[in-house]
């Protein structure tokens, strides 16, 4: 189990990543755009940069959703390795069997 302050702090960057999307896809798109003048660009720019930097979703990790751990992670389903194992053995992923040799 992840310390909980790490989830937390992942929640937290989630709330501000979804709280600020327009607002930064916007000023993106004024500084990226070069039919305008070059002072609007760069005052964009700047706007940019003065947004909290947790709200950038480049800052975000995936992580498991049962355990919170941030390695293994299997994106499709959302969960570790550890706990798709584990959940495999239980009989609750359909068409999941645990291979042993």
């Amino acid at each position: 189990m992840a310390k909980k302050s790490m989830v937390a702090r992942e929640v937290k960057r989630q709330k501000l990543v979804e709280k600020y999307a327009a607002k930064r896809a916007e000023l993106k798109e004024i500084a990226r755009d070069e039919n305008r003048p070059m002072e609007e660009r760069f005052k964009a720019q700047l706007k940019l940069a003065k947004l909290p930097r947790n709200s950038s979703a480049t800052r975000l990790h995936n992580r498991c959703q049962l355990t919170g751990r941030p390695h293994a992670y299997y994106r499709k389903l959302k969960v570790s390795r550890i706990a798709l194992r584990e959940l495999g053995s239980n009989g609750l992923i359909p068409g999941l069997v645990k291979s042993s040799w």
